[in-house]
């Protein structure tokens, strides 16, 4: 749709200026507003989320939003105002590499009515360009065998393997 906000609201390294959304869309961090947004419903398309109060969504938000090594890229559809993708990269300062730092790239997701408008393109675009300018030296994502033809024309490549043990919290 037309509506779909044209620029990607993304924390580039809090070098980007915020723009009041109101008078003119660009780059901006995940918004605590964005919880009306249908934000959680989203990544409840790609896993479970559990429930969340509108409390818990603001603490992790401030949380997450002080923390140097966490990005969130978010697009809305402004006219419905309701978030259609997004995808998060959480940098790991290695040792490795003359300490080095890796990017990883996690809950990527568009709302179904939304695929196929290369919104998830967009969204791993965006974090690749926040990985480059904070210094990785690679982007790395677990995906499902099914996920990964797209991961590849978004220009990432297979190696080896997943593994994940689930702990009980």
């Amino acid at each position: 749709p037309s509506s779909i906000l044209v620029s990607l609201r993304i924390d580039v390294l809090k070098k980007l200026v915020a723009h009041d959304r109101r008078k003119q869309p660009g780059p901006q961090t995940l918004d605590a507003a964005d919880y009306h947004k249908g934000f959680l419903q989203l990544l409840g398309q790609l896993s479970v989320v559990g429930d969340v109060s509108e409390e818990q969504f603001q603490s992790r938000f401030s949380e997450l939003s002080g923390n140097p090594d966490y990005y969130t890229v978010v697009i809305e559809d402004q006219g419905a105002s309701k978030i259609v993708a997004t995808a998060s990269l959480i940098v790991e300062r290695k040792f490795l590499r003359s300490c080095g730092k890796c990017g990883h790239i996690e809950d990527v997701v568009v709302a179904d009515s939304y695929r196929g408008k290369k919104l998830g393109q967009r969204v791993l675009a965006a974090l690749t360009d926040t990985a480059k300018e904070a210094g990785c030296y690679k982007i790395i994502l677990d995906c499902s065998e099914d996920n990964a033809p797209f991961y590849e024309k978004c220009g990432l490549s297979r190696k080896e393997i997943q593994m994940v043990k689930y702990l009980a919290t």
